[in-house]
């Protein structure tokens, strides 16, 4: 087992490496938290904190000044309430199925209440402990995807009684087009987030995500909740992306070899050389998050060069055409560029025909992960 292996030899026997910049995730943290000017920034710590590794990542925000997580399911939070102090807020986007209200009162973990059904569970829950428990409510603006409908959030604000015992701590909805800022959707949900606010005055909204931050204040709330945007994802599409990059991938390279004219490389034979061509295999391929679409049309690098994937990606392989880097340059175990200062998150995306939350998410278990601090060298930047 990798675990039985020093740190050292993991490394050098794993597929690939994925470095993770934890400087540059709280550079990042702050960026947006001073962007937000004087508005709390939390962060969104779902699917492992976007892949790369929540109870690595969130200690790094929580030091950084963040007090407010946000994960999808009940897993998530209680998995990672350990790596937290007491006084980090952990929330549950997606509610609460039924049964599980207790073990989340037990934990101090705070649901966000998106039915009549999830609120009704969640006020007994609080009732039969004699006790206030705090919730988030949710409301569909126009995404149609969670949170209360007009007609449900009329009837919650007309018979508060139903709210019994619950201290709602936000108003919530989702931004179903912030990476678009001229999308009028944007504006549309912002009006009907204030109309939802009206129905519940005096309670702060928590509305932005990492788009929503750079939409202007009147998108902002009391409480904003970035997430692409920490890890280095541009938070709007077609423009310069503001954010730090956070994460590289590097992947090794199994077996070289030269193939004459003619030659069918990979799976269905999709790709069939010109002339006399050399081929690197590296150790990574759609099991590891490297999408069947990059086949043809992505690449990867070496000191700059780039080298396009040859045929279709494999499940745990990518050959690649190396005829543009000199003989000798790459052999077993030399490492090749995926994502770093020649290919962004963004451009594999781009080649794969899908977008960075894709990529990011999907980068798999069997690369070895690097934690690296960088604030000697960027001391006083942030």
């Amino acid at each position: 087992m990798v675990e039985d292996v020093s740190p050292a030899v993991a490394r050098q026997i794993s597929c690939g490496i994925l470095t993770v910049d934890l400087d540059a995730l709280a550079r990042n943290y702050r960026a947006l938290r001073e962007r937000l000017a004087g508005v709390a920034a939390g962060a969104v710590v779902k699917a492992d904190a976007y892949g790369l590794g929540a109870e690595q990542v969130a200690p790094v925000l929580y030091d950084t000044g963040c007090r407010d997580f946000f994960v999808a399911h009940l897993g998530e939070a209680l998995a990672l309430r350990p790596a937290l102090d007491d006084d980090a807020r952990l929330y549950v986007l997606n509610g609460l199925l039924p049964g599980a209200e207790n073990l989340c009162a037990d934990a101090g973990i705070v649901p966000v209440l998106n039915t009549p059904e999830q609120v009704a569970n969640w006020a007994a829950t609080a009732r039969a402990r004699g006790r206030e428990l705090p919730a988030v409510l949710q409301f569909d603006t126009g995404m149609s995807r969670l949170g209360l409908s007009g007609g449900e959030a009329q009837a919650l604000a007309a018979d508060p009684a139903r709210l019994a015992g619950v201290r709602v701590a936000y108003l919530m909805s989702h931004l179903a087009c912030a990476d678009e800022p001229d999308n009028p959707q944007n504006a549309d949900q912002l009006a009907a987030m204030r109309r939802f606010a009206a129905l519940f005055p005096g309670v702060p909204p928590c509305f932005a995500n990492s788009g929503g931050i750079f939409l202007g204040a009147d998108y902002h709330g009391a409480l904003a909740r970035p997430g692409i945007a920490l890890y280095g994802g541009a938070p709007a599409a077609g423009d310069v992306n503001p954010m730090e990059p956070v994460v590289r991938l590097d992947v090794r390279v199994i077996q070289t070899r030269t193939v004459p004219a003619g030659a069918r490389v990979g799976y269905g034979g999709a790709h069939v050389t010109a002339g006399e061509t050399r081929l690197a295999t590296i150790a990574a391929g759609y099991a590891d998050g490297l999408s069947r679409h990059l086949g043809g049309r992505g690449a990867v690098y070496v000191d700059g060069v780039r080298l396009p994937i040859a045929g279709r990606v494999s499940m745990d392989s990518i050959t690649v055409d190396i005829s543009a880097l000199p003989p000798g340059t790459l052999t077993t175990g030399s490492l090749v560029e995926v994502i770093g200062p020649h290919q962004t998150l963004e451009d594999v995306a781009e080649a794969a025909g899908t977008i960075a939350y894709e990529i990011l998410t999907a980068l798999g278990w069997r690369y070895h992960r690097d934690y690296v601090r960088t604030a000697e060298k960027n001391r006083g930047t942030a």
